[in-house]
């Protein structure tokens, strides 16, 4: 099979390598095809290194698209539409067209943009926790899911659900639960609530000129704060989700997935994540102390594509959601600093 990969970050670092040493023959469209080795090697939580080698690198789509049997984007938000209006007109008919990252709008995108032939599958959460150690070289594989929930639209193609559900077992090497509505990924309480309710929570009052003497970890530092705040915006999320076409226990609830039941114990349980350790809050060096970088993908993926869906449809349906409003507002405001 012959996989196109979209997007050269940290999850299309892994995902290139992870699947060039499954077998299969991967591609990768980026805009930086000058900067890949042909080899890429991924370090993983178990010190192997996975190698595997990229058949064909180019920043045009209609040099790999068209030999594509499938293709992945690993994509932030901004750059989902462009690269669907890029890739269309070199689309086999039935190829399957899915996202990595599906909370940052792919599924609206996709079923406006692509052609009624083309099947769409997403990711309710990322297959892999994943960091670039060196650019188009290596990549380090974090962590693992024990299982994958994926939406399939099947629209008019002879593909069935299974059959697709079962290839991207395959090619991950873990169970896929198949999911009822393209809802059931594109809203989640993941990235848009775990990363937004931490980041209020630390830099709320933060003002131009203050200063932090140290870059803390998102993490293991986490505050029962933070914990309170992500649990009130669950809260509100799930009046959402009671009137969507979401089946019941899809989504799971912050405490159920993090095997939590409050504050303190949803903190100690973030704190305990291996795959979590060592992970930086987005800062960057001002002289010898550190601010916020309001220009890192969490305040620009996050707030403007994965929050600012859920809070779109929260007030179309006349939702009351005081808390992700005010983180949704603050977070917005952010991104002209």
């Amino acid at each position: 099979m012959n996989i196109c990969i979209c997007g050269g970050g940290n999850l299309g670092h892994v995902i290139t390598g992870y699947l060039a040493h499954q077998g299969y023959e991967v591609s990768l469209l980026t805009r930086h095809p000058e900067r890949w080795s042909r080899t890429i090697s991924i370090y993983t939580p178990e010190n192997k290194t996975l190698e595997g080698t990229i058949q064909h690198l180019s920043a045009e789509p209609s040099e790999l698209i068209p030999q594509a049997d499938m293709v992945l984007l690993c994509l932030p938000g901004y750059g989902i539409a462009d690269t669907l209006r890029a890739i269309r007109p070199n689309l086999k008919p039935n190829t399957p067209v899915g996202s990595v990252v599906s909370s940052t709008g792919f599924f609206f995108e996709a079923l406006e943009l692509l052609p009624e032939t083309t099947p769409l599958f997403g990711f309710q959460r990322v297959p892999f926790i994943a960091r670039v150690e060196e650019y188009g070289k290596s990549a380090h594989l974090l962590g693992y899911k024990s299982s994958l929930s994926v939406a399939i639209e099947k629209r008019e193609t002879p593909l069935n659900s299974p059959c697709l559900g079962g290839n991207l077992g395959e090619m991950f090497d873990t169970p896929v639960h198949l999911l009822a509505s393209h809802y059931e990924v594109s809203l989640t309480n993941s990235n848009p609530l775990l990363h937004t309710s931490r980041l209020y929570s630390m830099w709320h009052d933060w003002h131009e000129g203050m200063t932090y003497p140290t870059q803390n970890q998102f993490y293991s530092d986490w505050t029962d704060e933070a914990s309170q705040l992500l649990m009130d915006m669950d809260t509100e999320f799930f009046r959402l989700l009671d009137v969507l076409p979401v089946t019941p226990g899809a989504i799971p609830t912050v405490l159920d997935y993090y095997e939590s039941t409050d504050a303190p114990s949803l903190t100690k349980k973030l704190h305990s994540i291996e795959a979590f350790k060592g992970i930086l809050s987005p800062m960057r060096k001002v002289g010898d102390a550190f601010v916020p970088d309001f220009q890192s993908r969490y305040f620009t993926e996050d707030f403007p594509y994965g929050l600012a869906i859920i809070h779109r449809l929260m007030h179309e349906h006349h939702i009351d959601c005081p808390y992700i409003d005010k983180v949704y507002d603050w977070g917005m405001s952010t991104l002209n600093c």
